[in-house]
This record gives C-alpha cells, structure tokens and sequence, in this order.
C-alpha cells in the first residue's frame, strides 16, 4: 500500500481528551501528537513535530486508494469521526475519543484513547499502522505480542494497543478487509479482561453522554454559538484535572512563523493568563473548571513566596521546567528545534502578581463556589500585592517574554495596578476598611506613576515601556482592565496609533519592534481579538463585528485556532489549540453578539 501523506499544513488538525490526555488528529485520522500518561508527557505520537515525512510517532488507518476525507465531532462532544473514501467506492468511518464520564460518583478519565473503524460501503481495504516512539523520538519500542494485544515497551514506561482485530495484521501492518467493525484502545500496560466491542461501545455511550451535559449547561451567546462552543471544548481538553491547571496549549515547538526558531514549549500554565481564562470560564458558566483552576493558583501561592513568584509553572508545580532540545525530532515541516521546557520560567515578569489577585479575586464575590474566599487567602493575597505593589515598576522581560532586554514594562505596571484595586475591592467585602483604604491608595499611586511614564506628549499616545517610544498590542488591554476608560481621550489617541502601526489587514500583530529573533512576522491573534473588543469599545461595533466574522473564518476545519497567523495568506501558525486565542474569541463573541431578546424579537 502507498504510504499516507504527511501532515497537511496549516495545522488542520482536531483535538480528542479526557483532562489527563489529549491526542491531535490530522485530517485523514492520524493521531499526530499524544503525550501520555499526561498532557505535558512524552509525545508517544510526535509525528506533527517529526519532519516532512515521519516514518514513526503516529497511528493511522490506510484506507487503499483514498481520495476523500471527511471529518467532524458528535454534536458538541469531544468524540471525532473521520470518514475515508476510496475511488472504487469503498468507505470506513472511523471514531476516536478518550473516555470520560461519571462511574461511581467520580469522574473516570483514564490516560486511554479508544478508536473504532468500521466498513461504511464497498469493501475496503485497509492497513493499520501503529508506531510510538520513546523520550522524543529517541527510543523506539520493543514490541511483544500477547493474545489480543501488542506491548509497546519503552524505557520509562509500557503502552498496550488491546484489539479485536486480527493481530497478526496490525503487529506486521498488512492490508486486509475490513468486514465488520474494528475496536482498539491504546493506554497504560492493563488486561482488558471484558468483551472490547461491548466495553468501547459503553465507554462511547457514557462519554457522549458527558460532554452533551457538559454542554448543555454552558452560558453561550445568541450568535456565534457552534464558534464559542467549540472555543469551550478548547479549553476544557486543555484543562488537567488532576491539579486544575489549564496550559496554554497541547503542543510544544510549532514556529510562530516559518524558519523563524521562535519555538516554545506551551504545555505549562502561564500565571499570566490565569485572569482572562477565569473570566472566560465565569462567562462560560463553566463553574467546576474555573474552581479547580483557581485551586491551582491558590495552592501555588501556600507553596511559593510571593516575591518569587514564577511567570510559568508545571502542571504539577513541582516538576520541572527546564528548557532543553529534542534532538531525535526534526521539527514542524523539519522547522526545528524541538524545545521540551521553557526558560521564561526563569525570566523576571512582574505582571504575575496582578494577574493572580485578579483571577483569586474570583473566589470573594462568586457566591456560586462552595469554597469562598476568606481571611486567610486575603492574608496570602495581600503578600502578593506587595510585590505588585513593589516589582510592578521595575523592570522586566514583560508581557512577551523578551530574552535579549529589560524594561519598566507597561503592561506589567497596569496589571500590578489591577491587583491592588481588586485587594481594595476584596478588602471592603470582607469589612477591612483600613485594609481597603491602603489598597485603595496604592492603587492610586501607581496609577499616577503610570499615567506618568507610560505617556509620550510628543507619540501623544501610551508606550510599552515607560519613558519609551515603542507600543505594543497589550496596550488595548487597558480599558478592559479598568484602568482607562475606552473613551478617554489618552487612549483614544494611543488606539489610533496602534491602528496604524500594528494592524494588518484584519490581524494584528502584537509589536513591530525587532526583538532577540529579529522583526516578528506573525500576527498573535489574540490580539486580533483585543482589537475587535477596543473597535466595540470606542464606539465602532459595525467594523468589530465585520473582524470578528473574518477571524472566526481563519479557524482550521475543526474550529480551533493557534496562537499565530499570517496576515498575507491566513496561515495558522504557532501551538493548538491556543488557550488565549480561544479566550479571545470567547470573549469577542460574547460582547458582541445580540442579546438572546434582540435575536428572538428583532430577527437573527
């Protein structure tokens, strides 16, 4: 049989998961990253970051003389279908999920993927390839054979492929005929003592059954509902449940733009975003979620110094994040290097400490959550804010993570600036209103200090770093942090800057300036979606909503999106599914939409 084409570009990929694993599919239905036994594991599937044509890290269905494919989920379930079509007619469906559902009063997530195929018409001809790689790509399996399963045996741990299908066909990757319906699951190194087909078939039952509730009790707007749904599902696969962190995407080392080396791990949690994804999962209704991403953050701030804390952490805070190089991995489309950790953990990035409080806050004036703010988690918070407090002014690598320079960043003052307004704010809840009024001055002094520094008379407009001349995108970022209001002449003068400098076409990038990399080509889409939000914002919702629908549009095939994209040709580029860009168009979509009475009443 002809060997199945590499990847296609611009990452048309879907994502599977459970919230412990997570698999990319490309769209003939080829598992291209998996890691296991967690999100941010070894890639037993790496075939994404593999070269151009991978001869391991993948598991796919050949299906002889393919000429079609299809792909889509069930309903709004993370369970993706692919169809494979033939030119003589023939047909297989197949169908990947990873099990997760409610069993005995807990949810069961086990690191596990589940893929049936079966024969739609015709009959079909198919070869089933099934090859994981070890530590990166440097160690190939052993193999060993049982009576319904094939052992993959790597250093550190064992993979079991369990099947009903002939073995003999998968462990030497013959064609056969597929006449009745093939189950296989893929985990750890367990017995599966029941009947496969009948167990697949709960798992699938139970799984579908999951997500469509998860769903059903999801906060979505009147318009662009099937966009933020699917936006919704990005975050909860990106989400690890077992200590609520969410990274900020499945994948490591997908270049921001071609041969450019910005490569970088993404499957960490960036206290940065801990604020806007909270606020995108309170708006979301997505309450459990955002309770054990809060629990992550506060069992952080029991377990770090407040003055040290970092920009990035694990998924499990105690392991490492230590950069290093895969390698036995040629890269995206042989765009390396392959990064395994990120070295921004080690950076100085002073916007944290605002960005905790602000996702903390959450926990004082949400009366949803069984677990409430107190004063204990007030007492940690404001050690928090001191460093806000003090660090907010000093400088930093900022909200881009500069390798090569330092400055008294903006964006890292307004955030600091935000954090002690919100300990104002949650010290007046809980009745300290000495606490407050000390809070609230501080707040105030920094906010005289930026008002200051960060405004070029001669620019007439905001800068990125005080006493600078440069801007960036996160200066959008002001109104909806409440530090300036949208209409404030000072930011209204700084967006028609920002308008001229950064947008291109309907994106925007988020600076222009060279950095350690050189000029970054790129547009970072979330940006693209702060400006959607200031076009609402200064009064221009026609032109927003024109944008938005132009973003929506740049979404791959299954709705997802990356971090990057290229404003000439719509490429996407950079790690999926990106958790900020999702955030962002959750958030755009959400503001703009018509109300659920001007949809019903006025027409849609």
């Amino acid at each position: 049989m002809k060997p199945a084409s590499p990847p296609q570009a611009n990452l048309d990929l879907a994502a599977i998961g459970n919230c412990i694993v997570a698999s990319l599919i490309d769209r003939r239905g080829r598992h291209v990253w998996h890691c296991h036994p967690r999100l941010d594991a070894d890639p037993v599937f790496s075939a994404l970051l593999n070269g151009e044509d991978p001869e391991a890290g993948f598991w796919d269905v050949e299906l002889r003389g393919t000429v079609e494919s299809r792909q889509s989920y069930v309903g709004n379930a993370a369970i993706l279908v692919t169809h494979l079509s033939s030119a003589e007619g023939d047909e297989i469906r197949i169908t990947d999920f990873a099990p997760r559902f409610k069993h005995y009063g807990r949810i069961f997530r086990p690191a596990q993927l589940v893929r049936r195929i079966e024969p739609v018409r015709g009959h079909p001809v198919i070869r089933v390839r099934t090859r994981p790689h070890f530590r990166y790509g440097a160690v190939p399996p052993q193999k060993m054979s049982g009576s319904n399963s094939i052992r993959y045996i790597g250093p550190d741990f064992v993979l079991r492929l369990t099947t009903d299908a002939p073995l003999a066909y998968l462990a030497d990757e013959s064609p056969f005929v597929l006449q009745t319906p093939v189950t296989m699951t893929l985990g750890g190194d367990e017995v599966i003592a029941d009947s496969l087909p009948s167990l697949a078939r709960h798992y699938y039952e139970e799984t579908l059954s999951y997500w469509q509730d998860w769903a059903r009790y999801l906060n979505v707007p009147f318009e662009w509902q099937s966009a933020v749904l699917r936006a919704a599902l990005a975050l909860k696969l990106c989400s690890y449940e077992e200590t609520g962190a969410v990274v900020a995407a499945l994948t490591t080392s997908i270049p921001e733009s071609a041969n450019s080396g910005r490569n970088w791990d993404y499957r960490f949690c960036w206290l940065r975003d801990a604020y806007f994804v909270v606020r995108a999962f309170n708006r979301l209704g997505a309450t459990r979620t955002m309770e054990d991403f809060i629990r992550y953050i506060t069992n952080l701030l029991a377990i770090e110094p407040a003055p040290s804390l970092k920009p990035l952490y694990p998924i499990v805070p105690s392991t490492s994040a230590e950069e290093t190089t895969a390698p036995h991995l040629a890269g995206y489309r042989s765009m390396g290097p392959v990064r395994v950790g990120n070295a921004a953990a080690l950076q100085t990035q002073n916007d944290s400490y605002g960005s905790v409080i602000m996702a903390a806050a959450q926990m004082f004036f949400d009366e949803r959550l069984p677990k409430r703010g107190d004063a204990a988690l007030f007492e940690r918070l404001e050690q928090v804010g001191n460093a806000a407090a003090t660090l907010g002014v000093q400088p930093d690598a900022g909200p881009w993570e500069f390798r090569g320079h330092q400055a008294i960043h903006s964006y890292s003052a307004v955030t600091s600036w935000a954090g002690c307004h919100h300990l104002s704010q949650i010290a007046a809840r809980l009745g300290f209103a000495d606490k407050a009024h000390h809070w609230k001055h501080t707040a105030e002094s920094l906010r005289t200090e930026i008002l200051e520094r960060a405004w070029n008379p001669k620019l007439k407009c905001f800068v990125s770093a005080f006493d600078g001349t440069e801007i960036d995108a996160s200066l959008l970022l002001w109104p909806e942090l409440g530090f300036i209001p949208p209409r404030d002449p000072r930011f209204l003068s700084t967006f028609d800057v920002i308008e001229k400098q950064l947008r291109r076409g309907t994106h925007m990038m988020r600076y222009i300036a060279p950095d350690d990399f050189g000029s970054p080509e790129s547009a970072f889409t979330v940006c693209s979606f702060w400006y959607v939000n200031s076009l609402a914002r200064v009064g221009r919702p026609e032109e927003a909503r024109e944008i938005l629908e132009s973003l929506l549009a740049s979404r791959n095939s299954s709705g997802f999106l990356s971090e990057d994209v290229a404003p000439a040709t719509g490429e996407l580029w950079g790690n999926m599914p990106q958790t900020y860009s999702m955030v962002g168009l959750i958030g755009a979509c959400m503001r703009l939409s018509k109300s659920w009475e001007e949809g019903f009443w006025n027409g849609s």
